[in-house]
């Protein structure tokens, strides 16, 4: 696996080889030193290339393993690139404060992540409103005061793997408890520093902005590359794992349309259907008018007909109403056939009373 890479002009650029005033250096950084110029010890960049890239695979390695690298850097220069380079790689920080006994006593600074969690839900449900002004006022700087010392681990969840140091004179209380746990310190160590007690000790400019960014940004690059191998000796690709749902979204959204289309397909058929009972409707009007036109004695003859209508939908509702004219034809057809008979019933006795007539002219010629 490879580390990334850098020349000798960048640490030159970046003021790597700047140490100290020599009335502040520690003996123990002899071997580490070029020579003085100008009152301050100038730092060999000869060793320190090596040893920062060696300090690189290192972490690359342990990333790579599925370990966690904590980074720490807690002086004003460092703070915001400590954090920025941290959360670029997704790795854990501390740029604050060192809480005393975050790694020695991790149980009760689980507690206190635990605790502002807790604070976290109260500010935001409904709780807040029923404590009084103080009580809230209380519990937000207790929450800010929190974030700022454990925001950074929050999400940790144990030990780290292994830890980045920018100036060891400052985290001396996180190599202490680094060096107490076993576990590996990668440490950039100035003209002023302890070399013995860190794992991986980089010589260089512990001060310097230009520095202070080139470390943290090529750790950041280390991690990011053993991320890289985790992922590879997994048996996955990233590129893969993120073209494979665009794919499988291509072929669902292509599924939908052909699914769509074939709905459309039988509902065009099934269009002049609907249309067919509208053209049988109109003939049917026009024979029920031709019916209704019809002499009053045919409409009897043609009920048969009108009771077909129930096997049509559309004209069933109508039939009924259709009834009423043939059912007033046929009642004027019986008055019409019974008008005649009554007449030739009143005619009968007349034509009886004739020949009662003609008995009597018969006894009075007698």
């Amino acid at each position: 696996m490879a580390a990334p890479t850098f020349t000798l002009r960048q640490l030159m650029e970046a003021g790597v080889h700047f140490g100290h005033n020599t009335r502040r250096w520690n003996p123990k950084m002899a071997p580490f030193l070029f020579g003085v110029r100008n009152g301050v010890h100038i730092i060999d960049l000869d060793q320190t290339r090596p040893m920062l890239y060696r300090a690189l695979e290192a972490i690359t390695a342990t990333v790579s393993k599925g370990g966690r690298i904590l980074f720490v850097g807690t002086k004003r220069a460092a703070s915001e690139k400590v954090a920025e380079s941290a959360q670029r790689c997704g790795q854990y920080y501390v740029n604050h404060r060192w809480p005393g006994g975050m790694l020695t006593n991790w149980k009760t600074i689980s507690q206190s992540i635990k605790r502002m969690r807790d604070i976290e839900g109260t500010m935001e449900s409904e709780d807040l409103g029923k404590l009084s002004k103080k009580e809230a006022l209380m519990m937000s700087r207790d929450h800010e005061k929190l974030m700022r010392t454990l925001n950074g681990i929050r999400d940790m969840g144990g030990l780290p793997d292994m830890i980045f140091v920018l100036d060891t004179n400052k985290e001396h209380l996180a190599v202490a408890e680094a060096k107490v746990l076993g576990i590996p310190v990668v440490a950039v160590i100035d003209s002023n520093s302890d070399p013995d007690s860190i794992t991986f000790p980089v010589p260089g400019n512990d001060d310097a902005l230009r520095a202070i960014d080139l470390y943290c940004d090529l750790v950041a690059d280390a991690v990011l590359e053993g991320l890289q191998v985790e992922v590879t000796a997994s048996g996955s690709d990233l590129g893969a794992s993120e073209e494979a749902p665009v794919e499988s979204a291509l072929s669902e959204e292509a599924a939908a349309e052909e699914a769509s289309a074939e709905e459309a397909a039988p509902a065009a058929e099934e269009a002049p259907a609907e249309k067919a009972p509208a053209e049988e409707e109109a003939p049917a009007e026009e024979a029920a008018a031709a019916e209704e036109a019809a002499p009053a004695e045919e409409a009897p003859a043609k009920k048969p007909a009108a009771k077909k209508a129930p096997a049509k939908k559309a004209p069933a509702k109508k039939a009924p109403a259709k009834k009423a004219p043939a059912k007033k034809a046929a009642a004027d057809g019986e008055t019409a056939e019974k008008a005649p008979a009554k007449k030739a019933a009143a005619k009968k006795p007349a034509a009886k009373k004739a020949p009662a007539k003609k008995a009597a002219a018969e006894k009075a010629d007698d």
